[in-house]
């Protein structure tokens, strides 16, 4: 934690860090945001230099005591990334960023299936981030990442922020017939009851869950590293097809930034996970058609909108997905589908079969939720980190 003007660690006192430069620089405070110390003393005349950073540790050196004494060292911790078992390679990949060690946690579980958590390190005072995208098994996921948060708050850590690449139950954000419920809201009401401080969450279903929280959401969208492949794999000559009404807005913003065309697929959906196209708005023929949607589950409205495209005249059909959900039988469809590509990131664990297709390429969201986590820790704008 950091106090205004001085502040106290052990018998050592450290003025408050300095302002300026950029994230993670000496000029800033290092990775820890601590100060760019010279020389500092202890209140025994213990003489201190700088101080030898790992990422997540700052470690004040004792250069020196007086005659008799042995040397100690002050230690004050600022940062950890825990992760839970639903995508630990993406959490790994983040504190390589991050240039931090992921925090040392057992998540296991007991003969009947209860779930125990046990966090090795001390965390009090600590920014804790715990990275845990909320994918199949949904269930299970959601209850490690609240008991995760619980443990956490019961060791007195600092803040919680929770991290939530692919956030679960977000189809369910409003009552879409008599006597159903809410799930979303549920959600967020139990990671509140937890003891989270925080969400950083990427492309919900919806923005208005957002609102269903009482604390700071972090709504990133997995854009920028969409957009990044797309620039240098397609030319304004393509058109973004919006797969249903509902994703017009997020299909504009790509035609937007590629400075592409838009259409629009105009379709019915008699059943969960059923769908069926009806009309499509907008001029496809003799061009790529680039589908973009927020998640791909079932794949069948993206195959049935990639069929639909292809009969209207298209060249080629693509599409790109922030959450490659990809549950049975999706990796079948595309397979048999006219789609040429499909573009995801890693907000879900790739299974080793979504590895293996040859019609699938997975991006990292690695860098966008690292630099994310740094700001929140450094308490600088995420804003431009938005679009």
């Amino acid at each position: 934690m950091f106090f205004p003007g001085w502040f106290s660690v052990g018998e050592v006192t450290f003025p408050e860090r300095k302002q300026g430069g950029a994230p993670g620089s000496r000029a800033e405070g290092g990775p820890v945001g601590l100060p760019e110390a010279p020389a500092l003393s202890d209140s025994r005349g213990a003489r201190l230099t700088g101080f030898a950073t790992d990422g997540s540790i700052a470690r004040p050196c004792v250069l020196g005591t007086k005659a008799g004494e042995v040397p100690r060292r002050f230690v004050l911790k600022a940062l950890t990334i825990f992760s839970g078992n639903a995508n630990r390679e993406l959490a790994q990949s983040i504190c390589r960023y991050v240039d931090t060690p992921l925090g040392d946690a057992e998540v296991t579980r007991f003969a009947d299936g209860e779930i125990y958590v046990e966090i090795k390190e001390n965390v009090r005072g600590v920014n804790c981030f715990v990275v845990q995208p909320t994918c199949s098994p949904v269930n299970d996921n959601l209850m490690e990442l609240l008991v995760m948060i619980d443990a956490l708050k019961r060791a007195s850590a600092g803040t919680i922020v929770a991290v939530i690449p692919y956030f679960g139950y977000a189809r369910q954000d409003r009552k879409s017939k008599p006597r159903t419920p809410i799930s979303a809201r549920l959600v967020a009401d139990l990671l509140t009851a937890a003891g989270v401080d925080r969400v950083l969450a990427i492309d919900l279903h919806a923005g208005q869950i957002q609102g269903f929280f009482s604390i700071p959401v972090d709504h990133l969208y997995g854009m920028p590293v969409l957009m990044e492949y797309m620039r240098s794999r397609f030319t304004s000559d393509a058109v973004i097809v919006s797969p249903d009404a509902g994703g017009v807005e997020r299909a504009r913003a790509y035609s937007k930034r590629l400075g592409a065309s838009l259409a629009i697929i105009d379709k019915r959906r008699p059943a969960p996970n059923v769908s069926e196209v009806v009309n499509i708005i907008g001029d496809v023929r003799g061009r790529d058609a680039i589908i973009v949607d927020d998640m791909v589950d079932t794949a069948g409205t993206l195959c049935a909108a990639a069929q639909a495209v292809m009969d209207q005249g298209a060249r080629a059909v693509f599409a790109c997905a922030s959450h490659g959900v990809l549950s049975n039988p999706a990796l079948d469809r595309i397979m048999a589908s006219p789609l040429k590509e499909l573009i995801i990131t890693d907000t879900v664990t790739p299974r080793v079969a979504v590895k293996e297709c040859p019609k699938i390429r997975i991006l990292s969201v690695a860098r966008l939720l690292g630099e994310a986590v740094k700001r929140i820790h450094h308490g600088d704008s995420i804003s431009s980190l938005f679009i």
